[in-house]
């Protein structure tokens, strides 16, 4: 495999851990949060979580994936170049 995708998932990697470490720290603790500021006040009646705190889920699980795949493609990449 050439070297572009293994720097194209570092790049990606870099950026998604970023990103998941920023969406991580907006996530409502046990008083509260970050996210509370962005709209996380308003509550729904249905599960009790507000829907800005639903949306901060998904994206987190959404980067985390992509994070993940990140770091498997990059030891499939190394485990071909050294077998070669």
């Amino acid at each position: 495999m050439p070297i572009e995708f293994a720097y194209t998932l570092i790049v990606l990697l870099i950026i998604t851990s970023i990103l998941l470490t920023l969406l991580i720290l907006l996530h409502r603790g046990k008083g509260g949060g970050m996210s509370s500021m962005f709209g996380g006040g308003v509550t729904s009646s249905l599960a009790g979580s507000s829907v800005a705190e639903k949306n901060l889920d998904r994206y987190t699980v959404l980067v985390g994936i992509i994070w993940f795949a990140c770091i498997v493609g990059l030891g499939f990449w190394l485990k071909l170049e050294v077998g070669s």
